[in-house]
C-alpha cells in the first residue's frame, strides 16, 4: 500500500518495542511484534516429530508454474513408493488436467481432481486418505490455505512465503501449535548443492567462527511481470507495485540462516532496511505501452544483526536488468565464499603469506570435492534426472520433506525457521516507510532459540 495509507493504518499502534517513529503513536491496540492476546508461543514444534508414514499420501492446491514443477519432482518418489498423490487442485480445470497426464506417466493410480471454484481446494483438505497438503499458489493465499489444512488434521508445506504479514505469522504458530501439525515452508535454496557444500564446510570448521553473510534475491523479472498470461491475473505484479519492502527474503536468508544456526543457538535481533528510487519497471512498461505506478523501489537492502553479533545484508531487485545473483556470501575467521560465480578464499597459516587471492581452479575444485555435501552426492542419480527443478535442488527438497516423514523424523525447516524468514519482509517494510528506523524481530520461538543444539539440516 502506499505510505499514507499503511501509516494512517497503524498511527494507532505501538509499533516498534522502544523505537517509535514520530507518526506513529502509542494506544492501546496490539503491539504487532507480540503475540496476540490469550496466545503463549511455547515452541512446542521445535524438532517436532511424527509416528512414521511409510507411503506419504499428499494432496497439491496450485497445479501453474510452480505445482507443476514440484509434481515432477515427486516421480522418483512415487515410483519407489515412498509416497503417492492423492489429489490435486487448481482453479482452472485444464491445468489439473494437464498435470493429470504427467502423473500418469510415473504413476498408475489417477488422482482426484478438483477445480471450477476457489472454494474446490478445501474439499482436498476435508479427506481422510491426505497426509500432507503441498501449497503452491500466489502469496496471499499461503497462510489462509496453511490454516484449514492443519485445522483438519494435515500436515503442510507452502511454498515461499508462507506468510506476508506479521498477523498472519502469529496466526501459524497459533494453529501449528495448538493441532500438532508439520507447516513447513519450501525454500528450495537451501538445498542447492553450492548452499549445501558451504553448509558443511562451516560445520566442519572450514570457516572458523562466522562474522558475517550476504544473501539477496536478484533476478529480472521485468518480462514476466509484465506478461499477462504467465502469472494469474497478473498477481505477483500487483504485490510488486503497491508495496515497499524486501518482498522475497527467503531464497537468501533460508541458507545464512542454516550457516548461522539461527533458531538454534542464535536469532536475529534488529534490522533496518531502505530502498532505492524506482525508475526500472516503470521504464519497461512504457517501452510497452503500460502506464504503470510503482510504489516500490528498483533495489531494497536490509541489514540485519542478529543476537550473537553476527550481521547479514540482505538484498532484493526484480526490476534491474543484470544477471541473477543470490549473493551467497559468508565470512569467516578462517575462510570466506563468495557466489556468483563460486569463489572461496582460505585464509593461510602463516601471516607472511596473507593475501588477496581466491583460491586457483585446483585448490577450488579439491574443497568442493573434498567437502560436498553427502546427501548431495548420495542423490546424483536422481539430481541429474530432475534438473528441471532448479538444477535438481527442488527435488532434494522434496525427497528430504517426504524422507522426514518416512521415518518420523523432524524436518529440515521447522514453522519457526519458515515464520522468522518469512517476516523479515513485513519488518522491512515498517522500516523503509518510516525512514529506515531500526526494527526489532520478534521472538516467535518462544525462547527456544536459545538452546544451542546446532542446525540438523540435511542430517544423513
Amino acid at each position: 500500500m502506499r505510505r499514507s495509507n499503511f501509516l494512517k493504518s497503524l498511527s494507532s499502534s505501538a509499533l516498534l518495542a522502544g523505537f517509535f517513529a514520530p507518526s506513529i503513536a502509542q494506544s492501546q491496540d496490539r503491539n504487532p511484534l507480540l503475540p496476540p492476546a490469550g496466545m503463549s508461543v511455547n515452541g512446542s514444534m521445535f524438532n517436532f516429530k511424527v509416528d512414521a508414514i511409510p507411503r506419504v499420501r499428499v494432496g497439491i492446491i496450485g497445479m501453474g508454474n510452480r505445482g507443476s514443477v514440484l509434481l515432477e519432482m515427486f516421480s522418483w518418489l512415487v515410483r519407489n513408493d515412498k509416497a503417492t498423490i492423492v489429489a490435486m487442485s487448481d482453479l482452472r480445470e485444464e491445468k489439473v488436467r494437464k498435470q493429470q497426464e504427467q502423473l500418469a506417466k510415473f504413476q498408475t493410480v489417477p488422482a482426484d481432481l478438483y477445480f471450477g471454484s476457489e472454494q474446490e481446494w478445501k474439499k482436498l483438505c476435508q479427506r481422510d486418505d491426505i497426509d500432507l497438503v503441498v501449497i503452491c499458489t500466489p502469496w496471499d493465499q499461503h497462510t489462509p490455505m496453511s490454516v484449514y489444512a492443519m485445522e483438519q488434521g494435515k500436515h503442510v508445506a507452502c511454498e515461499v512465503p508462507i506468510a506476508t504479514t506479521l498477523e498472519d505469522c502469529w496466526k501459524l504458530i497459533e494453529v501449528s501449535e495448538r493441532t500438532r501439525r508439520h507447516c513447513m515452508m519450501m525454500e528450495n535454496c537451501n538445498y542447492n548443492g553450492e548452499e549445501l557444500w558451504i553448509l558443511n564446510m562451516i560445520q566442519q570448521g572450514v570457516f572458523g567462527e562466522l562474522t558475517h553473510a550476504e544473501g539477496a534475491y536478484i533476478h529480472d523479472l521485468r518480462g514476466l511481470l509484465l506478461d499477462e498470461k504467465y502469472y494469474e491475473d497478473q498477481w505477483r505484479l500487483k504485490q510488486q507495485v503497491n508495496r515497499e519492502g524486501n518482498l522475497y527474503t527467503t531464497h537468501g536468508l533460508g541458507p545464512i540462516s542454516a550457516y548461522f544456526d539461527i533458531g538454534r543457538g542464535d536469532t536475529y535481533d534488529t534490522l533496518v532496511s531502505m530502498t532505492s528510487k524506482q525508475a526500472s519497471l516503470e521504464a519497461a512498461a512504457r517501452k510497452k505501452g503500460q502506464n504503470l505506478m510503482v510504489s516500490g523501489g528498483d533495489m531494497n537492502t536490509t541489514l540485519i544483526k542478529t543476537k550473537r553479533g553476527r550481521t547479514i545484508m540482505l538484498q532484493h531487485d526484480v526490476y534491474t536488468g543484470r544477471p541473477y545473483s543470490r549473493l551467497n556470501t559468508v565470512c569467516g575467521t578462517k575462510a570466506v565464499h563468495q557466489g556468483y560465480p563460486s569463489r572461496l578464499y582460505i585464509d593461510p597459516e602463516e601471516l607472511s603469506s596473507w593475501g588477496h587471492r581466491w583460491l586457483n581452479a585446483d585448490d577450488y575444485k579439491s574443497y568442493r570435492e573434498k567437502y560436498d555435501h553427502p546427501i548431495w552426492a548420495r542423490l546424483q542419480a536422481q539430481i541429474k534426472e530432475n534438473e528441471a527443478g532448479h538444477g535438481g535442488m527442488d527435488f532434494v527438497m522434496i525427497y528430504r520433506l517426504i524422507e522426514c516423514l518416512n521415518r518420523g523424523d523432524f524436518l529440515d525447516i521447522s514453522l519457526y525457521d519458515s515464520i522468522l524468514w518469512s517476516a523479515i519482509t513485513p519488518l522491512s517494510e515498517i522500516s523503509v516507510l518510516n525512514g529506515s528506523i531500526p526494527v526489532e524481530v520478534p521472538d516467535f520461538t518462544g525462547g527456544t532459540w536459545q538452546e544451542e543444539v546446532g542446525s540438523p539440516f540435511m542430517r544423513t
